[in-house]
């Protein structure tokens, strides 16, 4: 019986890892910010893992699409590990806040994991990310542009990101959580 259980996890986070993978190509830019900062909704999957196999199987969907994506991409690797690093710090901080209860804790845990994967994100963009794809793409203008970059587009992204992901997420969850739960 556990197996059978153990085994149908591993499928749920198989369809929704590939599912995630293929949502990374349907992804547009903002009109305000930087081109390379499009929105795509491929950790909406994760956030349906979160709430049905728990955190785990969430940041594992994460991993896998992201460990797809540099696959297909090899040249880029900043971009997936940043990928990663957003959707796991929303994922985190919507459990830690919300655990399992959708109905009561969901809006506080969206807006925290908005504002935290902003904090984050701005973080690891300014000591981590941008020198590191300033160095491998050869651009020795976004070393001296940090601050713009991380002020004008790295927040203001990752807050219109968060707002979108939680937005569409309540939209989605409340017709597909059951039939994932009865299911898996």
């Amino acid at each position: 019986m556990a197996n059978i259980h153990r085994t149908k996890r591993l499928i749920l986070i198989s369809l929704l890892s590939a599912i995630s993978f293929v949502l990374m190509f349907i992804k547009f830019p903002l009109p305000f910010l930087p081109p390379y900062l499009t929105i795509d909704f491929s950790d909406i999957p994760a956030l349906l893992a979160l709430f049905t196999v728990g955190p785990v199987g969430a940041i594992l969907v994460e991993g896998i699409k992201n460990l797809l994506n540099f696959l297909m991409t090899p040249g880029d690797p900043v971009g997936p590990a940043a990928n990663f690093l957003a959707g796991t710090s929303f994922i985190i901080t919507v459990y830690l806040i919300a655990g399992r209860q959708l109905k009561h804790r969901l809006v506080p845990a969206f807006i925290a994991a908005t504002l935290a994967m902003a904090v984050v994100m701005s973080i690891l963009n300014y000591f981590v990310l941008l020198p590191l794809y300033g160095m491998i793409m050869n651009l020795e203008d976004i070393a001296a542009n940090l601050k713009v970059i991380v002020s004008a587009g790295i927040i203001p992204f990752n807050i219109i990101k968060g707002l979108l992901l939680s937005l569409i997420f309540m939209l989605l969850s409340k017709p597909l959580l059951p039939i994932l739960k009865n299911r898996f």
